[in-house]
């Protein structure tokens, strides 16, 4: 079982909004629980994600998101099944998270993870999502940067949505210590089930980009991702363009006005060997 930490500390919100915005938004405050994780709105011919999307329980807020994000297309292209226990990595206000609940239902575990940085941007937004028992399945774990410690072997999926190009932004008074990425890639494997997969999310840079692109623009090159992830032991399993939007301008920070929600993003499936 992991429990939630918190260490001490005071964050800038301002300072943060470079890190949080990439990643998810907070949520609207949560709505009554509902008799079963079944949406009524559902349908015998939807999928078990988009029948996941249709939950009752869903705040509105949340749904607006959805058709610039496409969820249910990306959690089927990763595999997220019910029953799995998935580990949303620096979960923001949780709307992956949430979903993710409802794809693995009551037999499932969702762990939502934060930090000291992401919590003093979107204030208790996980604890009100989550702490009511609305979304019973899902725990908060709190962990700050290389201070990540995961049982092992007992993830089937993990989400890295938005976020992978955060292993090079630094914000030292934000609170954000720069990652020792290495070491955190090490430790989303161990944690891994054997054949389990890493799902990465994240916004397009120029071919070529550096590794600082994740810090100025919030950006990084696909292949920066893969070679980092193939160095750790993940084996590229399926990539996708789902989220793809040429009209995006690459040298432009994802915050840029017309920019923002609307980035060419890319999608890829990892698997730890068996």
């Amino acid at each position: 079982m992991y429990k939630t930490t918190i260490a001490t500390g005071l964050v800038s919100v301002l300072a943060f909004t470079l890190i949080s915005g990439c990643q998810q938004e907070a949520p609207a405050t949560a709505v009554a629980e509902p008799e079963s994780m079944v949406a009524e709105s559902a349908t015998p011919s939807m999928s078990i994600y988009e029948a996941a999307l249709a939950n009752d329980s869903r705040p509105e807020a949340d749904r607006e998101s959805d058709a610039g994000r496409n969820p249910a297309e990306v959690l089927e292209f990763v595999g997220i099944e019910p029953g799995m226990t998935v580990l949303d990595m620096f979960s923001g206000g949780g709307w992956y998270a949430e979903i993710m609940a409802h794809v693995v239902g009551v037999d499932g575990a969702v762990i939502a993870h934060s930090n000291n940085a992401y919590k003093n941007f979107v204030g208790e937004a996980l604890e009100e999502r989550f702490g009511t028992g609305r979304v019973p399945q899902v725990e908060i774990l709190m962990a700050e940067n290389n201070h990540l410690a995961l049982d092992e072997n007992t993830l089937d999926a993990i989400m890295l949505a938005q976020s992978f190009h955060d292993m090079y932004h630094v914000d030292i008074e934000g609170g954000w210590e720069l990652l020792d990425g290495p070491a955190f890639l090490a430790e989303l494997k161990k944690g891994l089930r054997p054949g389990g997969v890493v799902a990465v999310v994240d916004h397009r840079a120029m071919t070529g980009a550096p590794p600082e692109t994740g810090d100025s623009l919030h950006r990084i090159d696909p292949a920066l991702v893969i070679a980092n992830m193939e160095a750790a032991g993940f084996v590229l399993d399926g990539q996708s363009d789902i989220l793809r939007n040429p009209d995006d301008d690459l040298s432009q920070t994802v915050f840029a006005p017309g920019i923002r929600g609307k980035t060419d993003r890319f999608v890829m499936r990892f698997k730890s060997p068996e």
